[in-house]
């Protein structure tokens, strides 16, 4: 054991010599962070002040789709729809106040209004201060809205054999001209805050991922100098064995990429209000599971260049082709289905699906076990395919 780590204190030691490791691992990181911030309005003004409502439709029928409808025209709420979100989920963003309140739409809501059967939606909210009175007023008007519609729709097709569409129609078209009507003024005195939350939410796990795979050109570099100037073979010649210095090597890169995510990870919390420690542990472990997959990576591109150019190319050819595909540049859910699964044969689309659990949809550690064990299982198959070249390598 005291080899592996004699090992690991010499490679940290090198790095830190390294200018280059302060360029891109934490520099370049905060600097597109900051960057794609403003360019995406991260730090704009929020001029909309609707409050936000998470929104769960497990019906998806065309009444649960009018009723979201009734709700986006509103000018009190503002529906944050997520395809991915769960009600656990959205129980934990409103309890850490991210979201005013939720509604969960159940399964066959449309079928039993339509049958003139009870039916019970699940809000979410803290009624007991003034957002969670108003959410629950604008959603039980637009509910009491859509519902007397399809009953005044469902009476007249029984008592005069009318068309249920065509009625129905008409009565949600009647209720758009209410007789009275409140109107809320916002004071122009009253400034609005701005909410850099959600978009530095998916820009910063996004480049603080990049450029760990980009930092790994400095590690995998120092294992073929080691190659090329014949220490690795004075170190053989001793009673450290291959596995050894792997471990010792793979360890020291570990390290540097944990250490590089603690950083990162601090200022999006403290400065940008990414909120990665509303759950520590979770963070944590896709934090330490991420770095494990990358830096067993480095360590097969180590064993796989010849030399220092080469080293450079296997490091930036994943770092665009990982970072690319597996949604740090554009989030896999808007670019469609396809495209979604095809993204997560990169690792950083699970390293990408863990951090957003956690800072958008307030989930814990029960949340992120999927793509911690994915990673892991990412890091085992480098770490096993490296050892095998750095084996054949020796035995050449």
């Amino acid at each position: 054991m005291l080899r592996v780590l004699d090992i690991t204190l010499k490679d940290l030691t090198q790095m830190l010599r390294d200018r280059k490791i302060f360029l891109f691992s934490l520099i370049m990181p905060i600097a597109l962070t900051l960057l794609f911030g403003f360019a995406f309005g991260g730090f704009g003004s929020n001029s909309d002040p609707r409050l936000s409502v998470g929104w769960l439709d497990l019906d998806s029928s065309p009444l649960s789709r009018q009723l979201y409808q009734l709700l986006s025209d509103s000018t009190v709420v503002r529906l944050v729809a997520d395809p991915w979100q769960t009600q656990d989920g959205l129980e934990n963003l409103v309890f850490n106040d991210d979201l005013a309140g939720a509604l969960v739409i159940p399964a066959e809501y449309g079928h039993n209004l339509k049958e003139g059967k009870p039916v019970r939606l699940a809000l979410i909210a803290n009624t007991a201060t003034p957002a969670g009175i108003s959410v629950e007023s604008e959603i039980l008007a637009a509910v009491i809205h859509l519902e007397s519609a399809v009953r005044t729709a469902a009476a007249l097709e029984d008592l005069a054999g009318a068309p249920f569409e065509y009625t129905y129609e008409q009565a949600l078209a009647a209720w758009q001209d209410p007789p009275v009507r409140v109107v809320e003024q916002k004071s122009q005195a009253i400034q609005s805050e701005g909410n850099s939350g959600d978009v530095m939410a998916r820009t910063s796990p996004g480049v603080m991922l990049q450029f760990a795979i980009a930092g790994l050109l400095v590690s995998a570099s120092m294992i073929v100098v080691e190659r090329k100037n014949r220490c690795l073979r004075r170190l053989l010649t001793t009673s450290t064995s291959r596995v050894q210095i792997l471990f010792g090597h793979y360890l020291a890169i570990f390290i540097q990429i944990l250490c590089q995510f603690v950083i990162l990870i601090a200022f999006a919390q403290l400065l940008l209000r990414v909120h990665y420690l509303r759950a520590p542990a979770a963070t944590l472990l896709v934090a330490a599971s991420a770095a494990a997959c990358i830096a067993a990576l480095g360590l097969l591109i180590g064993a796989l260049a010849r030399s220092e150019e080469q080293a450079i190319v296997f490091s930036l050819v994943p770092m665009f082709l990982l970072t690319g595909l597996g949604g740090a540049w554009v989030p896999l859910e808007v670019a469609g289905p396809a495209f979604e699964v095809i993204g997560h044969f990169s690792p950083v689309a699970w390293a990408m699906d863990g951090f957003k659990m956690i800072v958008l949809r307030g989930l814990g550690v029960e949340g992120v076990l999927l793509p911690v064990t994915v990673l892991s299982g990412y890091a085992l198959i480098f770490f096993l395919l490296a050892t095998w070249r750095f084996h054949t390598i020796e035995e050449r």
